[in-house]
C-alpha cells in the first residue's frame, strides 16, 4: 500500500520522531495535537481561530453527527468540509467509545452494536460496514474502525472477547472501506485500532494482527481509560514495539503535557483530547508554570497576562483580572478566550517539541519543560 507518511527526523535517545502525513485536505506536520470538535465544532472557538492558531486537522464524532444532524444531510452539504466550512483535514472516530460507554442502553453482538439514542430514545445499529459508510458520507480524511473498548480492570476473558470481536470487525471494515473507495472514489483512509486491554499477550496479539494488514496508519486504543499514569506509560511502550515503525501512530484521548511528552517519546505521531477546551470552560488555563485557575480571588486585582511567556492574542490583550471577571460573570467570552489560549498553548508546545526533535534535544526539552510545569508555581 502506498505510504501517506514520511518520517523526517528521529531522536537517537527515544522513539520520538517528526514526520509529514499527506491527507486529502493537506499535509499535516507530526507530532500533532488534534482539537476535538464533537458536533462538527470545537467548543467555544471558530474555525477561523483554529486556522489562525495553525491547526491542520481536527476531530468530529461519528456517534453525535450520525444522530444529529445525520449523515445524509452532511453528505448533501459536501461532507464535513462543506457542512462546517473547515477546509483542512478531519479525523472522525467510529462512535464506538460513546456507544460502549452507554452500557445500560446498548447491546454488543457479532453483527454490530445496537444502542438507544441519547437524543430521542430511538434504537440504532452500528455495524463495521455502516460505520465505514457513515464516515465516507462525512468525507472523513481519516476514519476509524468500529471496535470494542473494554474498561480498565475487566478480567482477561472479557478482554479476550472484546479483542476477538474488534479483530473480526476490522476485517469487515477493511473490506467495506475498499469497496467504497472503488464504488465512490472515496479518498479517506482507514485506521485500525489495537486493543487487548491491560494484558501483554493480548496487546502483542492485537498489535501483530493489525500491523500485518498493512493499512495506512494505526491507532492504539484501550489506553487513557482511567488507569494510573505509570500503567498507561508501561502499556503504551509495550504495545509500540510490536507495530511497524514506518506507520503513523495515533493514541486517542490524551491532552496534558505529561501524557503528550510520554506519547511522543514512545513514537506516537497523533493525539487528541477534549481536556484543553473542557478545562478552559471551567476557568483552567495552561501556563509554563502549571495550570492556572482563574476563579481564584488572588487574581481580582492582577492586571498581568495569563502567561507572560505566551504570545497568543489572549495573553497580549486581556488581563487576569478581566478574565476572572468574565468567568465569574458567566460571560460566553470567558469560554471563547480561555479555549483559544489553551489550544494555542498546546499547538505552540507541539511545535517546540518538533523543533527539539529536529535539533536533537527532545529529551532535554522534555525534562526542562515538565520540571517547571509540574512544580505548578503559578505566580
Amino acid at each position: 500500500m502506498n505510504s501517506i507518511f514520511k518520517i523526517k527526523t528521529k531522536s537517537s535517545l527515544s522513539r520520538a520522531r517528526t514526520g509529514e502525513l499527506c491527507l486529502p485536505h493537506g499535509t499535516v506536520q507530526t507530532p500533532v495535537f488534534m482539537p476535538v470538535g464533537t458536533n462538527g465544532s470545537v467548543k467555544a472557538i471558530t474555525k477561523d481561530d483554529l486556522e489562525e492558531i495553525g491547526f491542520e486537522i481536527i476531530l468530529a464524532n461519528t456517534y453525535h453527527m450520525y444522530l444529529r444532524p445525520g449523515s445524509p444531510l452532511v453528505r448533501e452539504a459536501g461532507g464535513l468540509h462543506g457542512f462546517t466550512g473547515w477546509k483542512r483535514n478531519f479525523l472522525t472516530d467510529s462512535g464506538g467509545f460513546q456507544v460502549f460507554s452507554l452500557s445500560k442502553i446498548r447491546k454488543i453482538m457479532e453483527e454490530g452494536v445496537r444502542f438507544q439514542s441519547t437524543v430521542d430514545g430511538s434504537y440504532h445499529l452500528f455495524t463495521p460496514e455502516s460505520v465505514v459508510r457513515t464516515q465516507a458520507d462525512f468525507n472523513s480524511d481519516i476514519q476509524m474502525q468500529l471496535d470494542v473498548c473494554a474498561a480498565y480492570g475487566v478480567d482477561k476473558k472479557e478482554a479476550e472477547n472484546a479483542l476477538g470481536v474488534t479483530s473480526r470487525w476490522l476485517e469487515r471494515a477493511v473490506a467495506e472501506w475498499k469497496k467504497v473507495q472503488e464504488e465512490e472514489g472515496y479518498k479517506g483512509i482507514l485506521f485500525p485500532i489495537v486493543q487487548g486491554n491491560f494484558f501483554e499477550d493480548l496487546r502483542k496479539q492485537s498489535a501483530e494482527f493489525v500491523g500485518g494488514l498493512d493499512l495506512p496508519g494505526i491507532a492504539i486504543g484501550g489506553l487513557s481509560v482511567g488507569e494510573p499514569a505509570d500503567v498507561f506509560a508501561r502499556y503504551l511502550q509495550y504495545t509500540v514495539q510490536y507495530l511497524p515503525e514506518e506507520k503513523p501512530k495515533y493514541v486517542m484521548g490524551i491532552g496534558t503535557p505529561q501524557y503528550i511528552f510520554e506519547a511522543v517519546a514512545d513514537g506516537i505521531d497523533m493525539f487528541d483530547c477534549v481536556l484543553p477546551t473542557r478545562n478552559a470552560r471551567n476557568g483552567s488555563y495552561f501556563t509554563h508554570d502549571g495550570m492556572l485557575s482563574i476563579k481564584q480571588e488572588r487574581f481580582t486585582h492582577d492586571f498581568g497576562p495569563i502567561d507572560p511567556e505566551c504570545d497568543c492574542k489572549v495573553c497580549k490583550n486581556y488581563s487576569r483580572a478581566y478574565l476572572r471577571h468574565m468567568f465569574k460573570s458567566q460571560e460566553i467570552l470567558s469560554s471563547m478566550l480561555s479555549s483559544y489560549h489553551n489550544l494555542y498553548f498546546l499547538h505552540s508546545l507541539i511545535k517546540k517539541i518538533r523543533n527539539s526533535i529536529e535539533e536533537g534535544r527532545f529529551e532535554e526539552y522534555r525534562r526542562s519543560f515538565l520540571d517547571r510545569f509540574t512544580r505548578g508555581e503559578v505566580k
